[in-house]
């Protein structure tokens, strides 16, 4: 019990570090697409998402590979999970025979 005591604060870390990770992906494309100035929107997220994630998994990976699988497991569900919530809904408009949807 306290090993799992000990693993569940970086599996909870990775998943809030990728919710923030992929979920500011999400907000800067849909900023970024209407900006003047893009490349500035995409490069200072890119920067500030990569230092915020790399710093998060150094601080909660510490010296033990466990904690750093479990951060990354957490980081890597993350996504799935901040795809699913931002996925348009596609009961809403059907689908154009002309238009390309993948």
């Amino acid at each position: 019990m306290t090993e799992f005591m000990d693993l569940a604060p970086a599996f909870a870390a990775g998943l809030l570090l990728g919710a923030m990770f992929f979920g500011g992906l999400w907000w800067t494309v849909r900023r970024g697409i209407s900006s003047p100035r893009p490349a500035l929107w995409f490069f200072g997220s890119m920067l500030l998402r990569m230092a915020i994630a790399l710093t998060g998994f150094l601080v909660v990976g510490g010296e033990r590979w466990e904690r750093w699988l479990l951060c990354l497991v957490g980081f890597v569900l993350a996504r799935f999970a901040v795809q699913w919530l931002t996925q348009p809904d596609r009961r809403a408009a059907p689908r154009s025979e002309t238009s390309y949807a993948p």
